[in-house]
Parts: structure tokens; C-alpha cells; sequence
């Protein structure tokens, strides 16, 4: 009867960090987006990613534009090469 009781009390603790630890995560804010993306004339965007300086853009026409973060200028212009 006592274990039992031991054991209820136990698993009723460690269910309760648990829930005291996941309740505590705060999940780091997600970064801003550009208010607004400038594509140059007959692009289509297919995907995007960024980092902290810089955010590119992957066109339907087989190329990548990077573009600067702070001002939102053309820095590079990359074309894949495939198919």
C-alpha cells in the first residue's frame, strides 16, 4: 500500500515539472519580413529565405536574387545552372 501510494505521488510530481517546465519555454520571436519584396520586372518568386544582412529570393526563371536587408537593393544576382 505504501509503495503504491510512493509511486502515485511520484509520477503525479514528475507529470507536474513537466508541465511547470514546458509552460516556462518561450519560444524566441520570429524575425520581421520586409514589409514589401521589389521584384524586377518579369520575375516570379518560387521561394524565399534570409539571414540577419541579407534575404534571397529564388525566381521561376532559374535564378537567385540577393537582396540586402537595411535597404532592400539588388546585391547579387546568381542563375542556376541545371536541367
Amino acid at each position: 500500500m505504501t509503495l503504491t501510494i510512493t509511486m502515485i505521488v511520484g509520477f503525479v510530481i514528475i507529470v507536474g515539472l513537466f508541465i511547470a517546465k514546458f509552460n516556462a519555454f518561450t519560444a524566441p520571436a520570429p524575425p520581421a519580413l520586409p514589409d514589401e519584396l521589389l521584384l524586377p520586372d518579369g520575375t516570379e518568386a518560387e521561394a524565399f529565405t534570409m539571414t540577419a544582412d541579407w534575404y534571397a529570393v529564388v525566381t521561376a526563371n532559374g535564378e537567385i536574387l540577393v537582396f540586402d536587408r537595411l535597404d532592400g537593393s539588388l546585391k547579387k544576382r546568381i542563375a542556376i545552372n541545371g536541367e
